[in-house]
């Protein structure tokens, strides 16, 4: 994917690096060609000077061919403007701005902007709209130490109750996903083929969580 960015600030920055990781091509904008500085020296994408909703700057860094455009520049109308110019005029679906000012957000969510406000819980909710899902938590509170995140788990889990599973992993399973449908797990409730587990803990547990579900439980062959 291609992603368009406005603005590398914190936030900018931080998810042009995180996309940068996961494979897909970035182009950044900002007005101040100082801000460049914040990006690692060996970032690959694009570096454009300008302002985000200027069409000129906008093709420069490749809005025709762009899956997604988040803007997050440090001023709300600059961020809906430009958001709106790349939906409407460039017919950007996946668009995203940071807004500053809560009622201002509220409108512009009725108009069919999504917007997002804090640094890395501002990144991981854009990413959420903008990578596969799974790719990222569903939810992070805001001080960035608890997240609601999908879970892989061996084969072997298959059969076993979800408390065992809870007890064996040191988590809480916030809710299964089977056959598309929510259910929230029971004493007796067991992991069956294709269930999607998602589960809520400390995000310093999440390494701990995934490492002891990859492998059977313990006990059994």
């Amino acid at each position: 994917m291609h992603i368009v960015i406005m603005g590398c600030g914190r936030v900018g920055s931080t998810l042009a690096h995180i996309l940068e990781d996961s494979g897909h091509s970035v182009a950044i904008i900002d007005r101040d060609p100082q801000a460049f500085r914040r990006l690692r020296a060996g970032f690959r994408g694009r570096r454009v000077t300008g302002i985000g909703f200027d069409r000129d700057v906008l093709e420069e860094a490749g809005i025709g061919s762009a899956s997604a455009y988040v803007a997050v520049s440090s001023g709300d109308n600059s961020n809906i403007i430009s958001a709106r110019v790349a939906r409407e005029t460039f017919g950007v679906d996946n668009v995203v701005a940071r807004i500053y000012d809560p009622r201002r957000a509220e409108v512009y969510q009725r108009l069919g902007i999504p917007t997002v406000a804090t640094v890395r819980w501002t990144a991981d909710q854009i990413l959420r709209r903008v990578l596969p899902e799974g790719a990222e938590p569903l939810w992070r509170d805001p001080t960035g130490s608890v997240v609601l995140a999908e879970v892989a788990y061996h084969p072997a889990w298959i059969g076993t109750r979800s408390k065992d599973l809870e007890e064996a992993a040191g988590t809480r399973v916030a809710f299964v996903n089977r056959m598309g449908e929510t259910l929230l797990p029971k004493n007796d409730s067991v992991v069956q083929e294709g269930d999607i587990l998602h589960v809520l803990a400390a995000e310093n547990d999440m390494e701990r969580i995934n490492k002891a579900l990859s492998g059977p439980p313990e006990g059994s062959h």
